[in-house]
């Protein structure tokens, strides 16, 4: 726990607003908010989460603001310390004058998560929930948003719980086992342990297979959008944002680099590339756009090719995709079917760009990629996390070291490491088991003031 300095920061964000909140949490939070605030009563004998008005007052006793101060007394806060939170008018230069006036108490200025870090180091969090915090800041979609809510609420968190405490309860059998290796006692037979450790393999595979759904979740898709020159690509990013956000001309090769847009569809975020048309180009400018193309389909998780009514989507150009695209999450998208033609070309979505029809089947067809054959609902466990994906890979690989140790008849002093290996890996996603290092990596991508 932190006990030997109290830190302040802005928790709302910098520029002018209504109002601004200035946050301070530490053993001295009350007593140098006393020494600048006058309001009918101190702040150091005011009860727990009431608000106070007052005004705040410089080193020179000269007024700075009319404020409310919020009091949280510990452990009833946020980070389960002496808080409080001041309210002041939304003007950078009154927020800048109180920290000041409250540094020059030997108040610190905070670190970037610190209070969310304090949070955790006092058991108001875990590790995986404070890790939600910044997730629930950065969402941007509806779907981002309730996957980080879920996982504040703790749901990944005691799932990991269970699993580790099942692995907690057979490594100790095994320990015991050690312990009277002399009387020759068994507490737990080996095909009992087995099933036990499979069991857990079992949950921990569940958990793994969700990791793809919850990147996407988190980070939304990248989509190409690829086609010969003239077929409609611009238009149709165009037409998805709803705003001319790229030149559309009758001549082909208009468009020279990518364009990138995100739309939300179902609450999924998705990010658009339009790219330059793929076709040999005399233009060095337009073959530099091409090659930036090919890099976009080479890095999208879904891509959309795109031909028209009257040239179809050409062989060489799906089987140029098909090379590029490992995934090969392809849709095949005919467009202007509002225009006559003798053509019957083979697609997966016919559209009209300048009517909208098809577009919804398009929007569909995107979210049916997205979601794959997931049927998690909004009280499942989701991993979203790269940290705890490689932790839970890492437990399930000392767990099938423990398969082969039993099945091998090793000795069981193996087989109680390879557990409580298992067990540290899954207590690191919740933090019962972690380093500085990994602290620090975690809450320096944290805004200051949360």
């Amino acid at each position: 726990m932190f006990t030997d300095d109290t830190i302040v920061a802005l928790a709302t964000p910098n520029g002018s607003g209504a109002i601004s909140v200035i946050r301070m949490s530490g053993s001295n939070s009350f007593s140098a908010i006393d020494k600048i605030f006058v309001g009918k009563k101190r702040i150091s004998e005011a009860n727990t989460h009431t608000i106070h008005y007052g005004k705040i007052l410089d080193g020179e006793k000269n007024l700075i603001d009319d404020v409310l101060v919020s009091v949280f007394r510990c452990p009833n806060s946020y980070t389960g310390e002496d808080s409080v939170e001041i309210s002041t008018h939304g003007n950078p230069l009154i927020s800048k004058k109180i920290i000041e006036a409250l540094t020059d108490l030997n108040v610190r200025l905070a670190e970037p998560g610190e209070f969310t870090k304090r949070a955790f180091l006092n058991n108001k969090l875990d590790l995986s929930q404070a890790e939600a915090v910044a997730d629930i800041i950065s969402a941007r979609t509806d779907v981002s948003l309730k996957g980080a809510r879920n996982q504040l609420d703790g749901i990944l968190s005691t799932k990991v719980r269970e699993l580790r405490d099942m692995l907690i309860n057979a490594s100790s059998f095994v320990e015991l086992e050690l312990d009277f290796a002399e009387e020759n006692v068994e507490f737990i037979n080996q095909d009992q342990l087995l099933k036990k450790i499979e069991i857990i393999i079992f949950e921990i595979n569940t958990l793994l297979t969700t990791f793809s759904f919850g990147k996407i979740i988190k980070d939304g898709i990248n989509v190409a959008l690829v086609g010969p020159p003239n077929v409609g690509k611009s238009s149709l990013l165009n037409y998805i944002v709803k705003e001319s956000r790229a030149i559309v001309s009758d001549i082909p090769g208009t468009t020279r680099d990518v364009i990138r847009e995100e739309v939300s569809i179902n609450g999924i975020l998705f990010r658009l590339h339009d790219t330059a048309g793929i076709r040999l180009s005399k233009d060095e400018l337009e073959n530099i756009g091409i090659r930036r193309s090919q890099q976009t389909v080479i890095d999208a998780d879904v891509v959309i090719l795109i031909g028209d009514v009257f040239t179809g989507i050409p062989l060489e150009l799906v089987e140029k995709i098909n090379g590029l695209n490992a995934n090969k999450k392809i849709i095949r998208v005919i467009n202007k079917i509002d225009l006559e033609s003798n053509l019957k070309p083979v697609a997966d979505i016919y559209i009209s760009v300048l009517n909208g029809v098809g577009i919804n089947l398009l929007f569909n067809k995107l979210v049916q990629i997205s979601n794959g054959s997931n049927v998690y609902s909004e009280k499942s466990a989701v991993v979203t996390s790269l940290r705890h994906f490689d932790c839970l890979k890492n437990a399930k690989e000392s767990l099938l070291n423990g398969i082969l140790s039993i099945k091998n008849k090793i000795s069981g002093e193996f087989i109680a490491v390879d557990l409580r290996n298992a067990a540290n890996s899954l207590s690191e996603i919740i933090g019962e088991v972690t380093s500085d290092d990994i602290l620090n990596n975690i809450f320096m991508k944290f805004c200051i003031g949360k």
